[in-house]
C-alpha cells in the first residue's frame, strides 16, 4: 500500500502547530491576540477533541480582562517574585549528577542538540536554551521540517526527522516535562495554566508512541 502523502503532511503540520501553540503559553505572559486565537472555533474543536476546559471565565469575560488575569497569573508561577517555577530543563532534569542549576550540563546539552541540526532561535530571544517554551519551539521547528519532506514525497527526509523528534523527546522533554507539568497542576490557581499543563503532559505521552511508531516505519 502507498504512503498517504497529504496525510502524512497534514499529521505533522497538526503536531507543529500544537507544539507552537504550547510554545506560546508558556513563553511569555499572555496577551489580547492570544486570547482571541485560543477563543476561535478551530481551536475550540482542537481543546474539545483533547478533553481541555479553560474554565468558564475564559470564554464569557471581556478578552482584556482575560488577558490581564493570565498576565498576573504567569508572573506568579513563573517568574516571581518570591518563588516561582523555573521552567527550565536543567532544573528538573538530573544529568550525571547535575540538577538544580541553569547553565550546567543539561543546558549545554539542549544547546548542542538543537545547534547540530541547523536551526536556530528566533533573533529577538535571549533566554536560556532549555526553557520549556524554547524545547516546544524546537519540536514545532522540527515537525514543520517533517512536513515539508512529506510534501515533497521524500520519505526518507521524513523519517529522519522522525527520528530526531525521538531523540529530543527522548533525551529531553520526556525525562522532566512531566514533573514540572505536575508541580504547574498543583500551583495554578486558575483552570487555564492547569489545563495546559495537563495538555502537555498527556502530549508528551501522544508523541512518544507516535514517533516512534512513525519513525520505525
Amino acid at each position: 500500500m502507498g504512503t498517504n502523502w497529504k496525510k502524512m503532511k497534514q499529521g505533522a503540520v497538526s503536531r507543529s502547530q500544537i507544539y507552537g501553540l504550547l510554545a506560546a503559553v508558556f513563553r511569555e505572559e499572555p496577551n489580547a491576540a492570544l486570547v482571541d486565537e485560543f477563543r476561535n472555533p478551530d481551536m475550540l474543536r482542537v481543546f474539545a477533541d483533547m478533553d481541555v476546559e479553560l474554565g468558564e471565565g475564559f470564554y464569557n469575560a471581556p478578552v482584556s480582562m482575560v488577558a490581564e488575569m493570565l498576565a498576573e497569573e504567569f508572573t506568579r508561577l513563573f517568574i516571581g517574585p518570591g518563588s516561582h517555577i523555573s521552567a527550565h530543563e536543567s532544573i528538573f532534569a538530573e544529568v550525571d549528577g547535575d540538577s538544580g542549576s541553569l547553565w550546567g550540563t543539561t543546558t549545554v546539552a539542549v544547546k548542542k542538540f538543537i545547534e547540530t541540526t541547523g536551526l536556530t532561535y528566533r533573533e529577538e530571544y535571549t533566554g536560556i536554551p532549555d526553557h520549556v517554551s524554547v524545547e516546544f519551539e524546537f519540536m514545532q521547528q522540527l515537525t514543520a521540517w517533517e512536513a515539508d519532506r512529506w510534501q515533497r514525497k521524500d520519505r526518507a527526509g521524513a523519517q529522519y526527522a522522525l527520528r530526531v523528534q525521538q531523540l529530543f523527546l527522548d533525551q529531553h522533554l520526556l525525562p522532566w516535562l512531566p514533573q514540572f507539568c505536575d508541580v504547574v497542576i498543583k500551583r495554578a490557581a486558575v483552570p487555564f495554566y492547569r489545563a495546559m499543563a495537563e495538555l502537555s503532559k498527556n502530549y508528551m505521552e501522544f508523541e512518544q508512541q507516535y514517533v516512534t511508531t512513525d519513525a520505525a516505519a
